[in-house]
């Protein structure tokens, strides 16, 4: 069957996706669509926790001023507010859900809660140090025995349908989203699927990067297809580097979590001397920009391939109970890290930026929400708080779950198949790799932690013939997976320069030789698509 309709279409798999699926699958027919499988997402990756102030000694508010604070001016302190105030329901339902976090009796929470930096306390809720797949395959069980739920493996979105594009339906003024055009990618198939609610739920742009410690799904697509619909994007310039991720030929974007860190790791030079309290004086604990930047600044200065990451001088069986994940991958490339330290380098993690909407979702398109990293709520400002992306994927899914609900349902619309009459089949598929190995080279040398304006115009202009190339790619031939995540990473990549070369300051995550000094006044950048 080619056309399906549902009454909430979810494009992703995440935390954030999956929460909205869970809460309205009693009632609503809810449809997946997941570019691999429902195992497949930077959540399940996620190592360290979720931000909620569960101790005694702890209260949202003082969660709110970290979260501001490590924001740089920038956080939504309404959002900021909204989902600090709602994380310890969120937790409780994870808990009813089945996950299992790691307990201990010792804080009146009955579990264990662990720092990050730029945290003032002890409020990272954990399971061990795989806490994304621990929260993930709990979801996933619940999804898979869900009559409401259907699961559409191996298939990717390539656009939004918006019913001014749509014959009959209705004018501009009346705007709104009514599905997808879908992928299979099993039987390259374009299928039509209809929903009154859609939701973009896609996760961030890390793979524009060379280096990342996403995984391969992490291109764009969601803040993509929103902007190509005609939704504002804001502050994509602020590209999150995580400080350490594992510097081995053979290990592929493996994070080291930043509750490394927090129990006490030191980053270190070759020589075996610290330098992170000449750079602030959080030393280790300071916000990931700072850390990132630091890292960045001593492996240029010296020439080196990476820094040292040293938590040798814990007990080896506390090391081994905390981080069971990254011990045993650690030993497993020769790196024993109860007895030496770990070399890291940073790399690009989360996209603070992206699709505009409010507390609940809602974008500039009616009946479009976007959640998690795909969207951009105003929670993490100019560089987000450790911990707190999952927590955003959480409480804001579940508060679009109630708008939802709170709309009465509609009936489907009739809309036309895609049309592929005018393409025929690609003759020379190489022509998608090179450009995507030259786009994430682009991207990693010009665009990176430490930017020039030089530097960002030569990006522009790489980027604007990449696209004139892909672009003809797309008019001429029969969409496939590898095409459509490449027309999503150089859009993505586009929106991310444009907005770097707009903010004349450094600030947060964002950081320009040729504007050192941060403004007085924090303005977002908003990016929004000619009519």
């Amino acid at each position: 069957m080619h056309n399906r309709h549902f009454d909430t279409l979810i494009i992703g798999s995440g935390l954030a996706g999956f929460t909205l699926a869970l809460n309205l699958a009693q009632s609503r027919r809810v449809g997946i669509v997941t570019k691999q499988t429902l195992n497949d997402s930077a959540s399940g990756w996620a190592q360290g926790g979720i931000a909620a102030s569960l101790s005694a000694d702890d209260t949202p508010e003082q969660h709110v001023q970290d979260t501001l604070a490590a924001g740089a001016g920038l956080c939504d302190e309404k959002t900021v507010r909204f989902v600090a105030g709602h994380a310890s329901e969120a937790i409780r339902w994870l808990i009813e859900q089945g996950v299992e976090f790691t307990r201990d009796d010792n804080n009146g929470t009955g579990y264990h809660l662990t720092k990050e930096g730029g945290h003032s306390t002890r409020r990272i809720i954990h399971s061990g140090d795989a806490t994304g797949k621990a929260v993930q395959q709990t979801l996933i069980d619940k999804i898979r025995s869900c009559s409401n739920i259907q699961i559409l493996e191996q298939h990717i979105a390539i656009d939004l349908i918006t019913s001014d594009k749509v014959r009959g339906i209705s004018g501009k003024a009346d705007k709104r989203c009514l599905g997808a055009y879908v992928l299979d990618r099993t039987k390259g198939r374009v299928r039509t699927f209809t929903a009154q609610n859609t939701v973009l739920a896609t996760g961030g742009a890390s793979k524009v990067y060379l280096y990342t410690t996403n995984p391969d799904t992490a291109t764009g697509d969601g803040i993509a297809m929103g902007w190509r619909a005609g939704c504002r994007v804001a502050n994509m310039e602020f590209i999150q580097f995580h400080p350490t991720c594992l510097y081995h030929p053979h290990a592929k974007s493996f994070l080291i979590s930043e509750a490394v860190r927090g129990e006490g790791g030191l980053l270190k030079l070759p020589d075996g001397n610290c330098f992170m309290t000449r750079h602030d004086e959080r030393g280790e604990l300071a916000p990931r920009d700072i850390v990132a930047r630091a890292i960045d600044f001593e492996m240029k200065k010296r020439g080196l391939d990476c820094v040292y990451l040293d938590i040798s001088h814990k007990p080896a069986n506390f090391l081994q109970q905390h981080f069971p994940t990254i011990y045993a991958r650690c030993l497993n490339l020769g790196i024993d890290l109860t007895r030496e330290p770990i070399p890291v380098v940073p790399a690009a993690h989360y996209t603070c930026g992206g699709i505009l909407t409010d507390q609940r979702g809602r974008t500039d398109l009616n009946n479009l929400y976007a959640i998690g990293e795909t969207a951009h709520t105003g929670l993490h400002g100019a560089n987000r708080l450790a911990s707190n992306s999952l927590l955003e994927c959480l409480v804001v899914a579940r508060a679009a779950a109630q708008d939802i609900q709170d709309q009465p349902a509609v009936s489907a619309l009739k809309i036309p198949d895609w049309d592929e009459s005018r393409v025929t089949d690609a003759d020379e598929e190489i022509v998608i790799s090179h450009n995507w190995d030259e786009l994430r080279r682009c991207m990693w040398s010009y665009v990176g932690i430490v930017r020039t304006t030089k530097r960002l115009q030569r990006a522009q202009h790489r980027i604007d013939l990449l696209r004139e190339e892909i672009n003809e790619y797309y008019t001429h031939f029969r969409v496939t997976s590898d095409l459509l995540e490449l027309r999503n990473l150089v859009d993505t990549a586009d929106l991310i320069v444009r907005s770097a070369m707009i903010r004349h300051e450094s600030r947060g995550l964002h950081f320009s030789k040729d504007y050192p000094d941060t403004l007085a006044s924090a303005q977002n950048t908003v990016l929004q698509k000619p009519l």
